[in-house]
Parts: structure tokens; sequence; C-alpha cells
């Protein structure tokens, strides 16, 4: 018997399946991969960004205007650090707010939190792949062949669109698309066909410029790869460089226009205008190229051209490439309960619903938070029907 069926195992559905544990309930986890927090692992490479500590208002900004301000608000970053140290996972703040695991990777932090559910009871289900539903019966596809369960409740969490190999594929949208709004890639990165002159750059990481994309300005820095721009920098301002909004990069944000221009202006002699702007200018070697790369033919004035300098790119990279997406099931097909109105034993966490967070802790921390409140509104239905 099953009181409680969650399909996906990362971290919104492992979420869920604690909070619904606690409360006394039998749960399952299904995951069609042959393990479970494979994305979760993935994040753990670069270090396992939990999340970002900083006032709570700042925090929320991150979410826009959507109801998950709310449910954030009810398990944010302080929450986050408790929880994860709960399960014995010592951890650190960088510099610029951020919160990792001493550890610096995931799956210390995955084995402690699965050994947890285990002794609570939770059962994992793996290669088991969602098929939609069969009346009110929950149907999959596995090794063994098609199976069914009709559990008091279900809780979806079966992420975006993006990294399919690692099990965020989209198809479920096929079974909920009257509640679904389009996917789009998020925080990706952008396709530039370089120049022969960049080669030596690729790889390089791109420090000390400000990144303006319609409203929004960041001083991130970003990497030049091979097929064009990514990093965070690029991320922060990846949604209005999708909605259309044009990249404009400020390689010297700390000096003003009157200032780059009375440097520039300062006799070169027999100098380069390469070793010009170095010296008087103090631009370093990739920031030159970049200027050159997208700014020639040079104006007779350079000043301006430095302080916004437009880049050229053909879009974002393949949504699959995507760290998230945005899209999902729209909150107009929930209730504030994260629960589908038109099956009113069904929930819905994590990735899946319509929402953009930037990376820096954001994401993790909204899909933990979510999956907290619908694992806890899921056992009170249960308890309560």
């Amino acid at each position: 018997m099953t009181d409680a069926l969650v399909i996906g195992g990362g971290p919104a559905g492992l979420m869920a399946a604690e909070q619904m544990a606690r409360r006394g309930l039998t749960v399952t986890v299904a995951d069609a991969m042959p393990s479970v927090g494979r994305k979760f692992l993935m994040a753990g490479k670069s270090g396992l960004n939990l999340t970002k500590n900083e006032p709570m208002e700042t925090f929320l900004d991150a979410f826009g205007d959507t109801p998950l301000r709310n449910t954030v608000s009810a398990f944010g970053p302080e929450a986050v650090l408790a929880w994860a140290e709960g399960l014995g996972q010592p951890l650190f703040t960088g510099s610029t707010g951020r919160v990792f695991p001493t550890a610096m990777k995931a799956s210390p932090l995955l084995r402690a939190w699965l050994a947890q559910l285990g002794g609570m009871g939770v059962t994992l289900q793996t290669r088991w792949r969602w098929a939609g539903w069969d009346k009110d019966a929950v149907v999959f596809d596995t090794p063994e062949g098609r199976v069914s369960r009709t559990p008091t409740v279900t809780i979806l969490a079966l992420g975006g669109a993006s990294w399919s190999r690692l099990g965020s594929d989209g198809a479920w949208a096929s079974f909920l698309h009257d509640a679904v709004a389009p996917f789009a890639p998020a925080n990706m990165g952008f396709i530039v066909d370089w120049s022969d002159h960049m080669a030596r750059h690729l790889g390089t990481p791109v420090k000390s410029v400000a990144l303006h994309a319609g409203d929004q300005v960041t001083r991130g820095e970003f990497v030049i790869s091979a097929r064009g721009i990514e990093g965070g920098g690029i991320y922060a301002v990846s949604r209005p460089m999708r909605e259309g909004a044009a990249l404009y990069l400020d390689l010297l944000p700390d000096w003003s226009l009157d200032r780059v221009r009375a440097a520039l202006e300062k006799s070169r002699g027999k100098a380069s205008l390469p070793n010009h702007l170095r010296k008087a200018l103090r631009l370093d070697p990739v920031r030159i190229t970049l200027l050159s790369e997208f700014g020639r033919p040079f104006p007779g004035d350079l000043a301006p051209l430095i302080k916004r300098l437009p880049v050229r790119h053909k879009g974002p990279r393949p949504m699959d490439e995507a760290i998230s997406t945005a899209g999902g099931v729209r909150f107009d097909a929930l209730t504030d309960a994260l629960m589908l109105r038109d099956r009113p034993d069904v929930f819905c966490a994590g990735e899946m619903l319509d929402w953009e967070a930037p990376t820096g802790g954001y994401l993790i921390t909204g899909c933990l938070a979510t999956g907290r409140l619908a694992g806890e509104a899921a056992a009170h239905y249960a308890i309560n029907r």
C-alpha cells in the first residue's frame, strides 16, 4: 500500500517525500532514471550552490512577481542552511553570499538525505517512467512491464525540459497539456560566430565588465567559449536577451565616459592602438579583442563604444543545454497549495512549475521550498480527506 506517490527524485521530490513521511504517510518515490538526484549531482560538480545568504527581501526579488515569493519566504536561506546542517553537512558562505557545502559537491548531502529517507520508510523505485493516468490509477513503464498505483495523493516533481540525459526532458507535459505554458531556455549561453582572432581567448573568463540587457544590469563575469558566451554574467541577463533585448558591455564600468575619453586623448606616440588601450585604460587583452571583434570599424570617438559595446549573437543555445527552463505548469492551474485544480489529489513542485529564477542558489532553494509546501499540503489532504 502507498499513501503517497512522488514522481521525480530531484530535490523538490525528495523534500516532498520527507515532509509526507514525517507526517506518517507511506511514501514511494518513482524516478525514470537508474538513480535519483542526477541533475542535483551535476549541480554539485560546480560546488552545489544551495542558497544565498542575503536579506530575505533581496532574495525574494529573484523570484519576480510570482506566488513563489510566499513559498520561499516560508523556507528561505536560513531554513535551507538549517536543513543541510541537520543532515550533517557543514557549509560555508563565499564572498558573494553564495552558500556551499564544505565538501563542494552534492554526493555526501544526497547520500545522507537518502539514508534519512530510508530510515523514515520511504521506498525508491528507479527506472519507473511515468506514462500518465488510467482513470484514477497512476501508470508507469518499468523494466518489468507496465505497472499502476492508486495512491491517496501524488506529487509531480518531474523537472523542466533541459538536460534530458539526466532525466529532465519535459515529456510529462503531454499529460498536463491544458495546464502547461510553453517551455523556453533559462540561464543559458548564447551563440556567437567568432572570427579567427578570438581563437586564442577561447575558455578565457571576461572580468571587470558590466552587462546591460534591457533594464537589467549585472557585474558578473562570463566565459568566451568556442560556441559563444556563457557563465554567470550571461545567465543573469539571459531572460531579457531571450525576449529580444540587445546585449551591451561596459568594458570600464568604474570609469565615467569623460574619464575614458580624456585617457584616450592622451598622445600615444608610436604605440599601436591595442598598446594605447592597455596603457591608457588598463584594458586586458581579452577586453581589447572583444572591442575589436564587435566594434570595428572604429568610430572617431572610441569612448562611447568602450562604455556601450554591442554584442552580436545568434540567440540562445539549445534548450536541452540550458541550466533550467521557463514555462511549465501554470500557477493559475494550481491552488495556493500547489494542487492541480483539475485533479485535487495531485500536487506539483520544483522546476516543472512555470517560474524562472537566476542561478546563484535561488533555483535549488526554490525547488526545496516548493517541494516542502507540496509535501505538507498533500499530507494534510491525505490525512483529512
